[in-house]
This record gives C-alpha cells, structure tokens and sequence, in this order.
C-alpha cells in the first residue's frame, strides 16, 4: 500500500500530512465506501482548514515577540454591521501601513473582527512588532481601547490560530466574526514524498532534536476518498529564534 507524505516545514515546527493514494493502490488493498459530506461535516472541514491556514502563517511568519492586539469599542462607536467593522480596520490600516513604511518596515497582520452575543465589538490582531508599535496602534485607532502584549507561543502558536479564527459555531460568546490576513503571508509549500510500501505507516519517525506533539495526531478515514490519512506535528526541543 502506497501513500504520500507532505512535510511543512515552519521553522520551529514542521508539520506532516500523510495520506494513502489510489493511484498506486496495492492489490488487495480495503477501501471503505466513499461518503457525500452532511452541511455540519462540511462546515467543520472548512474550520478545520481555516484554523489550518492561520497556524502555518503563524508559525511561518511570526515570532514570539510580535504582537498580539485587541482593539476595542467605546459604546458610542461601535459600528452598525460587520462591513462597518471592516471598514474602521480597513481606515486604521492605512495609517499603520504609512507609519511602518516610514519606519522602513512592511506589516504583516492577521485579524479576527468579533462581535458577541451582547453586541460588544472588538477586533483581535496579530502584527509583526518594530519600534513603536504600540504607539503607532494608538494612533491609528481611536475607536477604543488598544491592548498590547507579546504573542503568546503555546503549542507553537496552535492555541493562538484556533483563537484568532472563531466563529458563532466554535464559541457560543460570538454573533458574528470575520477573518482575514495581510496579502505578503504566503502559504508553505510543502516537500512532497512517495512511499510505495506502507509497512511504515504505523510508525512515526521524529527526527533529532524534535519531539511529537501528541495532541496533534489526527487520522481516520477520508470520506470522500474511502482512503486512510494521518497528520501530525514536530516540534523543535529547542526554539530557533
């Protein structure tokens, strides 16, 4: 049994997806039966994905001591509608950008506008820090609050992507919520393998220096291919800064 195996590779972390190939399917290899996904699957693949994209920009474009913002709303200012919301982000970035560009520095960012259940408005962001940042936030926003501190690196920044890509369906706090990142946080490509024996499928080989984050593994089977797959994360035992 064949399988194809796509390595990550995001500095402190690589991450590794494997999954078993019809195209060079063995004789007598099982498949199950393939299986249309429910709206609910379909939605949570999507999250799954969502999450997916956002953790490997972090891991591939942050570091530990960028910064990790909340922007908030004064009552008086909260916006009507999410495209409102965006909106202010959309007036805010501008200046930001200007500031950094004079800095000589681009920003990179990644945000979540929120907006719960009791209509409190607020904007989770993700931005590489140079000098002044926080000044720089303050001056661009002045829609509430600014709330500065240091990225948070938990699981190699796995905790922080689930956080900055909730929805009503993920956390029951929330009415509505928008994601978006900056256009200069291109996706990995990953190097691709193939295995023609899968006699090593059941084993997980953990490189040196690295160790398995457990709560990572995920395998099953795919119901749309009827085939078996399997992801995991290596984390590094020492950071690289």
């Amino acid at each position: 049994m064949s399988y194809t195996k796509h390595i990550y590779d995001l500095g402190n972390a690589i991450e590794v997806e494997e999954k078993h190939t019809y195209r060079l399917r063995s004789p007598g290899m099982k498949r199950e039966k393939k299986k249309k996904l429910t709206p609910a699957q379909m939605k949570a693949v999507n999250q799954k994905n969502k999450e997916k994209k956002c953790r490997r920009r972090l891991r591939k474009h942050f570091r530990e001591n960028d910064y990790f913002v909340c922007l908030t709303y004064k009552i008086e200012e909260r916006p009507s509608n999410m495209a409102e919301a965006g909106k202010n982000f959309s007036d805010a970035l501008r200046k930001i950008r200007k500031a950094y560009a004079k800095a000589g520095y681009k920003v990179k960012w990644i945000r979540n506008i929120e907006v719960g259940t009791r209509n409190a408005w607020h904007i989770h962001l993700v931005i590489n820090r140079i000098p002044d940042t926080d000044l720089i936030l303050r001056k661009a926003w002045k829609k509430g609050k600014v709330i500065c501190q240091l990225m948070y690196e938990k699981g190699e920044f796995k905790d922080l992507a689930a956080y900055l890509t909730k929805t009503p369906e993920t956390d029951k706090r929330l009415r509505e919520s928008e994601h978006d990142a900056s256009r200069n946080l291109p996706l990995p490509e990953p190097e691709k393998k193939t295995y023609m024996h899968w006699k090593t499928w059941n084993k997980i080989r953990v490189p040196k220096g690295y160790y398995i984050d457990k709560d990572s593994i995920y395998e099953g089977v795919n119901p749309v291919t009827g085939y078996p797959f399997r992801e995991y994360t290596l984390l590094k035992l020492k950071r690289r800064e």
